[in-house]
């Protein structure tokens, strides 16, 4: 989750939505200095650092996702390393593992004390579930409006909260605090989904996470009981329930991590895409395989049969962030290239004729036994020829899902791929050296050097040598 996290987060420093925020951070300067990936030269103040780099890793939607639905290292890796180059006594590499694990297994805790938490979100039309209410009232249809904001937003701020006062050291009371802070700076709403604004719930996540660990430990308070109220932490889903928690101190304690792994993305888009894109792959190697090639011409419609989710129904998308968030986009990409890259959302890649052709020729239709959970959904394409013949293939898990994870050699080539795009040679391997042997690193803030070493910068240094 570290290797990924990183390597999609020095991708996305080269994104606009990143210098954006990058350009506004760098107007505030502070004693104390960390590290700005995949910048050879910058350094910000540490709740900059990880506001910047947070957006980084989320500026693609190429960041790892988990079930119930949220983007679970964004929001704790960005603090964590910010605030390990700010301490006096550097923290070790398994200080730096122990803290993040904290930080991934809050976020889990609560997202699963609430049902409502395992639907991806907008299941249904405000208007549909306000006239459903109004005629025979909600608690017959039970959640028929999940949650309006981003779940990172929520419990991404919660999980950097928790990690930073674990890496501070924090009292048992001063963790209670930070939480409690961190809680009234969390949620965003969803409208804000395919926008370049849907990023900067990361980076907010991750910075507001790590001032309310440094706030508690100056001695600011909130309410301790944030986590067990209604007007607490509950007012961001309707059946929230929390239960207390295993004592972590006995051995028998089971980290989430252990029964469930993380989704691991292939392509830099919005997880539900995954299963259309690999089902259009399929449906479109059976059209070639039966008549010896692949050409627009012969598609007279194409059907998706995808759960009910109306924040991913986009059928004409014009920017890159509407295309990350369509059914329809994803898998015309897919019937048109035979792939999908980090190029495909590319204005020319949208904006193309074949494109806009291949579109208009596209339908949704959602089956009632298509459920809108991440854990249990499905995608079907079905291409129709004009000669009369339909291809139809269907994905259940794609690969890269928690069922069906990606293998430590592809998950290694992922980063360096990414990573290359941005660091030269030796600071790609020394990164990968790093998060391989965490736990026998004495000092963690090495990593911040390694991710400074930019291909710019290797240049700069040849020259100097000449």
């Amino acid at each position: 989750m570290m290797l990924d996290t990183l390597g999609v987060g020095l991708l996305g420093t080269r994104t606009a939505v990143f210098n954006k925020a990058l350009k506004y951070s760098q107007l505030f300067t502070s004693r104390e200095r960390s590290s700005v990936w995949g910048q050879s030269d910058i350094i910000l103040p540490p709740h900059y650092a990880a506001f910047v780099n947070g957006i980084a890793v989320h500026s693609m939607d190429f960041d790892d996702t988990w079930h119930p639905a949220t983007h679970p290292s964004g929001a704790v890796l960005p603090a964590l390393l910010a605030l390990v180059e700010t301490l006096p006594s550097q923290p070790s590499g398994l200080d730096l593992l122990l803290a993040f694990n904290v930080g991934i297994e809050v976020q889990g805790r609560l997202m699963r004390f609430s049902k409502e938490a395992y639907n991806i979100p907008e299941r249904y039309q405000f208007w549909k579930y306000f006239q459903l209410w109004m005629k025979e009232g909600e608690t017959n249809h039970g959640p028929l409006c999940p949650f309006r904001f981003h779940p990172p937003s929520v419990v991404g701020v919660m999980g950097s909260a928790a990690a930073s006062a674990k890496l501070l050291r924090l009292s048992p009371e001063q963790c209670i605090h930070a939480l409690a802070i961190a809680a009234s700076s969390a949620g965003a709403p969803l409208a804000n989904a395919a926008t370049q604004t849907k990023p900067l719930h990361i980076g907010n996540a991750a910075r507001r996470g790590l001032e309310a660990a440094r706030l508690a430990q100056i001695g600011l308070k909130g309410n301790p009981a944030i986590l067990d109220l209604d007007r607490g932490l509950g007012v961001y889903y309707k059946d929230y329930s929390p239960s207390a928690m295993a004592d972590s101190a006995v051995r028998a304690y089971k980290w989430i991590l252990e029964d469930q792994d993380v989704a691991f993305k292939r392509i830099p888009t919005h997880l539900g895409m995954h299963w259309v894109v690999d089902a259009a792959l399929a449906a479109r190697e059976k059209l070639q395989n039966a008549v010896g090639k692949f050409d627009l011409s012969q598609i007279r419609h194409v059907t998706l049969r995808v759960p009910p989710s109306k924040y991913v129904n986009c059928p004409l998308p014009a920017t890159e962030h509407q295309a990350r968030h369509s059914f329809q986009f994803n898998a015309c990409t897919a019937l048109l290239d035979n792939k999908v890259t980090v190029a495909s959302f590319g204005d020319a890649q949208i904006g193309r004729s074949a494109m806009k052709e291949l579109l208009g020729k596209v339908s949704l239709e959602t089956p009632e036994d298509n459920l809108p959970s991440f854990d249990k959904m499905y995608c079907e394409v079905e291409i129709a020829t004009h000669q009369g013949p339909s291809y139809t293939a269907r994905c259940d898990t794609f690969y890269g899902h928690w069922r069906k994870p990606l293998t430590l050699k592809h998950l290694v080539e992922k980063f360096s791929v990414n990573a290359s795009s941005v660091l030269c040679t030796e600071g790609v391997e020394r990164v990968i050296d790093v998060i391989g042997n965490i736990e026998r690193v004495a000092d963690c803030s090495i990593l911040g050097s390694y991710l400074r070493m930019t291909r710019n910068q290797e240049r700069l240094d040849r020259m100097r040598i000449l």
